[in-house]
C-alpha cells in the first residue's frame, strides 16, 4: 500500500523538528538522535500512521483526538515550542506546506 503524500510531509517534517531540538538540546551531530529523541521519533511515526483520520488529519493543535500518552505529549510539545520557530529558517518550504495544512478545518470526531 502506497502512503499518502500528506502522511509523507507529517512523517518529514516530525523528523525535522526532532532532529533540530536532539541537535540543539543533546548535542548530537546533524542527521544522528540520541536514544531518548529516535525513541520519542519512532513514536511519532506510529502515531501518525495510526490516525484515525488518516491522510485527511488536522494538524496536532487542531486535532480533537489526543493519541499522544500524557508524558509523550509533553515532550513532543518541547520539542515543538523549541523547533517550530526555527525550522522555518532551515526547511522553509516544508513549513509553508504545514502552515498550509493547518488552515485546513479539523475533521469532526
Amino acid at each position: 500500500m502506497q502512503t499518502h503524500k500528506r502522511i509523507e510531509r507529517e512523517h518529514k517534517t516530525i523528523s525535522k523538528m526532532i532532529g533540530l531540538y536532539c541537535h540543539a538540546h543533546h548535542h548530537t551531530s546533524q542527521g544522528s538522535l540520541c536514544e531518548n529523541c529516535q525513541f520519542l521519533l519512532d513514536y511519532a511515526h506510529k502515531r501518525i500512521d495510526r490516525c484515525p483520520f488518516g491522510w485527511q488529519k488536522p494538524t496536532c493543535t487542531k486535532c480533537p483526538v489526543h493519541c499522544y500518552k500524557p508524558d509523550r505529549r509533553e515532550e513532543i510539545r518541547q520539542v515543538m515550542r523549541y523547533a517550530g520557530p526555527r525550522i522555518i529558517l532551515h526547511h522553509p518550504i516544508l513549513t509553508l506546506l504545514h502552515f498550509l495544512d493547518g488552515l485546513k478545518a479539523p475533521p469532526a470526531k
